[in-house]
C-alpha cells in the first residue's frame, strides 16, 4: 500500500490515487446496466399509472423507454469506444521508438 512513506489511499493532492484494474470495467457495466434497466422499470411503472383500462399508454411509454435506453446505451458506448482508442493511441505513441533519418 505505501510507496515511499505514502499511502495511496490517502488522497495527495500531489499524486492521483491509484485504481484497480478492475474498476473501469465495473464502473461501465454499471453504467449500461443502469442504462438497459431504469428507463424501461420507469417507463413501465408510469404506463402501469396512467393506464388503467387499456393497454396503449403502458405500451407507448414502454416502448419510449426503451427508445430512451437504447439512445443512452449508443452514447455511453460511443463515448467509452473514443476514450479507450485516445488511450491505446497515447499508449502507442510512448512505446513507438523514434525513426531514424538517413
Amino acid at each position: 500500500m505505501e510507496e515511499n512513506g505514502q499511502d495511496k489511499r490517502s488522497g495527495d493532492k500531489g499524486k492521483p490515487a491509484e485504481i484497480a484494474w478492475w474498476q473501469p470495467a465495473v464502473l461501465m457495466f454499471m453504467r449500461l446496466s443502469g442504462w438497459i434497466v431504469a428507463p424501461v422499470l420507469l417507463g413501465a411503472f408510469l404506463g402501469k399509472w396512467l393506464d388503467n383500462t387499456k393497454p396503449w399508454l403502458f405500451i407507448a411509454s414502454v416502448g419510449a423507454a426503451f427508445i430512451i435506453s437504447m439512445v443512452g446505451l449508443v452514447r455511453n458506448v460511443t463515448k467509452e469506444y473514443n476514450r479507450i482508442e485516445k488511450e491505446t493511441a497515447d499508449r502507442l505513441k510512448k512505446t513507438k521508438p523514434p525513426k531514424n533519418n538517413p
